[in-house]
């Protein structure tokens, strides 16, 4: 049995991603997922199952995409990258509010930092299948441009470490 943690882009409590986080637990449990649970309602949906990444990630896919009639971005990561991710962070310097992790699909390369733009005092770092982003004065600030980020989703460190910390004890 495998903890993983899948974030769904988009989801808010209201607008046009609204999903209320009963309605995706009760998704998971369709699923036929373990130990099913979200984290803050911000589309983090955390469980168990015995199935591969990819399985586990259409089969919820399947569910969402379903609920809303179109294609949800969702990206699915075990407790052991997340932990990565969260013990990762390049910008310890800054506050964990500050550092997103953009979790995308393809591995990270030098070229997706290269191609930002409007840089105006962020740092931006390779993750394993994300990108940290130090946002100093804070993202409500920013006019970075980062292309590869376009079509993923971000955590802030907070969010990430303590996610990492609950993948880590069931329930």
């Amino acid at each position: 049995m495998t903890a993983y943690v899948a974030m769904l882009r988009a989801v808010n409590v209201a607008g046009t991603g609204k999903l209320a986080m009963s309605d995706l637990r009760a998704i998971g449990e369709q699923c036929g997922f373990g130990a099913v649970r979200t984290y803050i309602a911000s589309g983090n949906l955390l469980f168990t199952s015995s199935e591969e990444e990819t399985e586990a990630k259409d089969r919820l896919q399947a569910h969402v995409d379903g609920r809303f009639g179109r294609s949800m971005p969702i990206f699915v990561r075990s407790a052991a990258e997340l932990a990565e991710a969260a013990a990762g962070n390049p910008f310890d310097d800054d506050k964990p509010s500050r550092v997103m992790a953009h979790f995308i699909d393809q591995p990270p390369t030098q070229r997706m930092i290269d191609e930002a733009r409007d840089i105006a005092g962020e740092r931006i770092a390779l993750g394993p299948r994300l990108l940290y982003v130090s946002y100093g004065e804070g993202i409500g600030k920013t006019r970075l441009n980062l292309p590869a980020v376009k079509l993923g989703t971000a955590r802030n460190l907070n969010s990430v470490t303590r996610m990492a910390a609950l993948l880590g004890s069931p329930e």
